[in-house]
């Protein structure tokens, strides 16, 4: 409202709701803003993380997949890589060397140590495939509490300032729309508010839930793919 009591257009700005809200609705709306741009962030970072992942596995699915020897496709990620596709053909290349090394591959020794060394490069696969998944899942628990949890504490909100609105009703003893407008709109836009971040927050939840979902599911595939390799390996080695 405008200095006279008059209510103006202007009188329902985001800005001016803010402004002179209650300290209780205040409180929500810097909540829900906090929340919205902590959401943001994490929306910004998983889709940058989960598309360059994305890139780089197919990437290296292709150069493994190009007819080149596998220990030249390794070497050529570099002694650490940072991606979990050539960190996972590395570690299963380090479980066949040892074994070739120790004399375990030797022929005519059975299928007692390839199967030794079949669980091994399982075991070491599963946990790089454990790890990477939890990674790529980091930040989602975020965005799930902001998703369901910022509708409700708008809601809140909006309780408070139509509690608000009736107060004003009862002090002023004036039933006029332009007494009880105000409260009333500061209550709305603390519903508004929440919808807000929630929305966002929902939506890339669930996106980037299924994306990981994937992501993982390849990088098992590949791991599939590696113990098939060795054992066609401890094959031709018969």
């Amino acid at each position: 409202m405008d200095p006279s009591g008059a209510v103006t257009p202007e009188s329902f700005s985001a800005l001016h709701l803010f402004l002179h809200a209650d300290w209780v609705v205040k409180g929500v709306l810097i909540g829900l803003v906090c929340a919205s741009l902590w959401s943001w962030a994490v929306i910004i970072d998983k889709t940058f993380r989960l598309g360059a992942a994305a890139r780089e596995a197919n990437r290296f699915e292709d150069a493994v997949g190009s007819g080149k020897p596998l220990e030249d496709v390794a070497a050529a990620a570099g002694e650490h890589p940072r991606d979990a596709l050539p960190r996972m053909l590395q570690a299963a290349l380090r479980e066949w060397r040892d074994a070739r090394a120790k004399g375990l591959l030797a022929p005519g020794d059975g299928d007692t140590q390839a199967a030794f060394l079949i669980q091994r490069i399982d075991r070491v696969l599963d946990s790089v495939v454990a790890r990477e998944s939890q990674r790529v899942e980091e930040g989602l628990g975020s965005l799930a509490i902001v998703a369901t949890a910022s509708p409700f504490i708008g809601l809140f909100g909006t309780v408070w300032g139509i509690m608000t609105a009736f107060q004003a009703i009862a002090i002023q003893k004036n039933t006029n729309l332009s007494v009880v407008a105000p409260s009333i709109a500061q209550a709305l836009f603390a519903t508004a508010v929440g919808l807000a971040a929630a929305i966002p927050a929902y939506i890339a939840y669930n996106k980037f839930s299924t994306d990981a979902g994937k992501y993982a599911a390849r990088l098992e595939g590949f791991a599939d793919d590696l113990v098939t390799a060795i054992q066609r390996r401890l094959a031709e080695r018969k």
